[in-house]
């Protein structure tokens, strides 16, 4: 028993040893665990200090860019020169390429960026005069155009986008958007139509705004087709061009207008401008070198055609209207401007084959013969002139004006084919020579019969 008791007691005290073993388990489990810790915080250190790998980049290179709308607001279309980086999700826009101007760019650039995550891609013709251009409507409602004038240039870079937005996820569809612009912008009967056609079931969420939008606009509808009906009265009742040109308020425009009219309106055979201009050019321009050939400034003269066109007082001898070659531009652009030439068109082909004969005398008569048979307007127009640029002839070692020079300069201004044809050349050639020989036998064709 008192074995029994004994070794009971020695079984109940601790064992050193055991407890000793306990313990230096305890620690290595501590340590263990701070040395997780050590190497977790070590690894979120250096996942922090890894750099995030940038974006591929699927395609680059210069484009050029107008925004036309932020946000579902129109903006005024404004083409500029952009490099264009494009990415799996993303489009970016420089002002200058990427890569040379990243040492450039200031501190905080940021290119303007275009999320592509279910944006649109078309192409357009209506937005832009330009060719080649296609548009990108964003999810946030901006648009942008794209143009380039190199055909597979243009090409490639609208199925690269294509095919980047197709990869994304949908978040929401074109049609969904373009109805929800449509709403916020349509009448009532704009909305029914659209929703007609492009959502036969309009969204839950849409319903009330629908609704809502109907509602407030039906007032605005009524106003609308109150005006339209309004005006249509008003375009059905308004009275004609003749009638406002009778009663004056309307004015007869001299450039662009026929010359018989404009005789007739003046009660003359010769436009009164045309005189002006003459009288103007040989009190003090007989004597300047290269009279008709060399062009005045383009602005002054359409403002002296502008002047002419409002029948205000004319005075050439004003100092806007000193410079003469102004004075000269003016009256080329009169004859150049007739809706049919000095010479008729029904007459081109018979001065044509007359300036084609061999002899001088024959060639003469029937040029004298056509001159005869204009109308009189034309004939006495162009007696008028011819002898004007006749003197201009005559002056010829001072202002280095021949009658050849003249014709050049005259020729396809007052004579020249209804349809232009392949013979462009054959025909210029004519045009010079029919000038040429009526100022060089002025006396002849223009004088009397005993003459």
């Amino acid at each position: 028993m008192e074995r029994s008791t004994a070794s009971d007691t020695a079984s109940e005290k601790p064992n050193p040893s055991h407890h000793s073993t306990g313990t230096v388990q305890m620690r290595n489990k501590n340590a263990n665990s701070h040395h997780d810790r050590l190497s977790q915080s070590k690894s979120m250190i250096l996942s922090e200090n890894v750099k995030v790998p940038e974006p591929v980049v699927e395609k680059e290179g210069y484009l050029l860019k107008a925004k036309i709308a932020d946000g579902g607001k129109k903006l005024r279309k404004n083409w500029s020169t952009s490099w264009v980086v494009l990415t799996a999700r993303k489009m970016e826009f420089y002002k200058e390429s990427k890569q040379p101007a990243l040492a450039n760019l200031k501190p905080g650039y940021k290119p303007e960026c275009v999320d592509l995550c279910g944006a649109c891609i078309e192409w357009t013709s209506e937005k832009s005069s330009r060719k080649n251009v296609f548009q990108i409507t964003t999810v946030s409602g901006n648009e942008f155009l794209l143009q380039s004038d190199i055909d597979f240039l243009i090409l490639d870079w609208f199925h690269a986008i294509k095919n980047a937005i197709d990869r994304l996820p949908k978040e929401r569809s074109c049609t969904s958007r373009n109805l929800e612009f449509k709403l916020r912008r349509s009448s009532s009967i704009e909305l029914l139509n659209s929703l007609d056609t492009e959502s036969k079931e309009p969204k839950p969420e849409h319903r009330k705004s629908l609704i809502f939008r109907l509602s407030y606009s039906a007032s605005d509808t009524n106003d609308r087709n109150r005006v339209k009906s309004r005006l249509k009265k008003f375009i059905s009742r308004r009275p004609s061009l003749k009638t406002l040109q009778e009663k004056g308020l309307i004015k007869d425009q001299i450039f662009g207008s026929h010359l018989h009219l404009v005789c007739e309106h003046e009660k003359s055979t010769v436009p009164q401008f045309v005189r002006l201009c003459i009288k103007t050019v040989e009190r003090r321009g007989l004597d300047v070198d290269g009279i008709y050939r060399v062009s005045g400034n383009l602005a002054t003269i359409q403002k002296l055609r502008f002047v002419v066109n409002q029948e205000e007082k004319l005075n050439l001898d004003d100092s806007q209207w000193e410079d003469i070659h102004v004075v000269t531009g003016a009256l080329k652009m009169f004859f150049r401007e007739l809706p049919e030439p000095l010479f008729p068109y029904c007459f081109f082909e018979q001065f044509v084959e007359a300036i084609k004969i061999q002899d001088n005398a024959t060639r003469i008569k029937s040029i004298r013969t056509l001159v005869k048979k204009l109308p009189r307007p034309n004939y006495e127009t162009m007696k008028i002139l011819f002898e004007h640029l006749k003197k201009i002839a005559a002056k010829e070692p001072v202002n280095l004006m021949s009658t050849q020079s003249l014709g050049i300069v005259f020729g396809p201004t007052l004579l020249r084919p209804e349809k232009e044809t392949g013979n462009m050349a054959v025909h210029m050639l004519y045009q010079n020579q029919i000038v040429e020989l009526m100022l060089s036998e002025y006396s002849k064709i223009f004088g009397s019969e005993e003459d």
